[in-house]
């Protein structure tokens, strides 16, 4: 008899892994994810130099990484986020009526 909240697991594919390798990798992967991630890269050769190659460059960049003064973070970030609602010389969004 199968239980309803007992549901198989089937291995993951490359592309799924892909898709939240980067998630995995940063320890951001909820714990499920990060099993079936972790139990793929045991078993594909492939998938797993990616993911080393990754935290190689990872941890090249993490030494090689200048210090930022937080004022200059705070200009970077208002700076995202007015190109992401639509760049700073964009129209104010009229109210919809």
């Amino acid at each position: 008899m199968r239980l309803p909240w007992r549901r198989a697991t089937r291995p993951m594919t490359c592309h799924e892994v892909g898709l939240v390798l980067q998630a995995f990798l940063d320890d951001e992967a909820d714990e499920v994810a990060a099993r079936r991630v972790a139990d793929h890269l045991h078993d594909c050769v492939r998938c797993g130099m990616e993911a080393a190659t990754y935290e190689r460059i990872k941890q090249s960049i993490g030494r090689h990484r200048p210090a930022l003064d937080p004022a200059t973070v705070a200009r970077l970030r208002r700076f995202g986020e007015q190109l992401a609602a639509g760049g700073p010389d964009a129209p104010a969004e009229r109210p919809r009526s």
